[in-house]
């Protein structure tokens, strides 16, 4: 009898602490300056075809934000004195709703609408080039904020970003970070353009799983209007799928093309000159 009703005692306890955790999922938090409790996506899909790109620009260190060191949960980080030459790879995350409308660590108001990431190293603010190497898809995104403090994770992505990266439903992706420097990367493109002589080929992805290359010519295809084709190699005994778009045949044509490649998350695709 003692047993039946401590084992009822303990049913009611746990019932009722089930009900206290799942009724005040989005309450606000006490001693949190945040409202919602846990982070999630905005309410209706966003049109990807609305997300801004960015052109990288010269900007001094944040007069916020670049502390060093600093203390986060007991643990000090440093930051970088610059970002020349940095690269990395390993678990990137995203954030959204929760975290939208607040102040980020060098004091801009964070929009998950635009391409922003929060690191922890990297000097504020700073460029940096992040390619899913799940799927070969890249977003150039500004770094405004600090963390992610969770793990392994390298760096966390805003909504936009993780919409471009294609990383929204798993939540997290293994990532390489390259860190740009706005003069070489918005000068280099044009002269590289300008050298050329059509016709080219535009390599998109190269991919060690010939069913990610193709749906990857899927979807272009229907976005470019352009020949799209799966050439396949082997290479050091594994196979090699390349996803290469055209021959282009006009300068114009290839700009065009590229806004294209850019907006659907493929900013810095291998050009090859027909014929040699």
């Amino acid at each position: 009898m003692k047993y039946m009703i401590l084992t009822r005692l303990r049913l009611a306890l746990l019932t009722s602490v089930v009900f206290l955790f799942t009724g005040c999922g989005n309450d606000p938090v006490p001693g949190s300056r945040y409202k919602l409790a846990q982070d999630e996506a905005p309410d209706q899909p966003y049109d990807q075809s609305l997300i801004k790109e960015l052109t990288p620009v010269y900007e001094a260190p944040s007069a916020a934000g670049n502390k060093s060191p600093y203390m986060v949960w007991g643990k000090s980080y440093t930051v970088l004195p610059d970002s020349k030459g940095y690269r990395a790879e390993g678990t990137a995350s995203w954030y959204g709703k929760k975290f939208h409308g607040y102040k980020t660590s060098n004091g801009e108001v964070y929009d998950m609408y635009q391409l922003s990431a929060a690191h922890k190293s990297l000097p504020l603010p700073s460029y940096v080039l992040v390619t899913n190497l799940e799927n070969n898809r890249q977003v150039l995104v500004r770094v405004n904020d600090r963390g992610p403090f969770h793990g392994d994770r390298v760096i966390d992505l805003s909504y936009a970003a993780a919409i471009r990266l294609d990383m929204l439903d798993k939540g997290t992706a293994r990532v390489r970070l390259e860190a740009i420097d706005p003069v070489t990367w918005n000068g280099g493109m044009d002269r590289k353009l300008n050298q050329l002589t059509p016709p080219v080929l535009v390599q998109v992805a190269a991919m060690s799983k010939a069913e990610s290359a193709e749906k990857i010519r899927f979807n272009l295809s229907k976005k470019t209007g352009q020949a799209i084709r799966v050439v396949s190699s082997e290479r050091n005994q594994k196979q090699l799928h390349k996803v290469q778009i055209g021959p282009v045949q006009t300068r114009s044509e290839l700009r065009a093309l590229m806004d294209v490649l850019i907006k659907a998350g493929f900013s810095r695709p291998i050009i090859i000159q027909v014929g040699r």
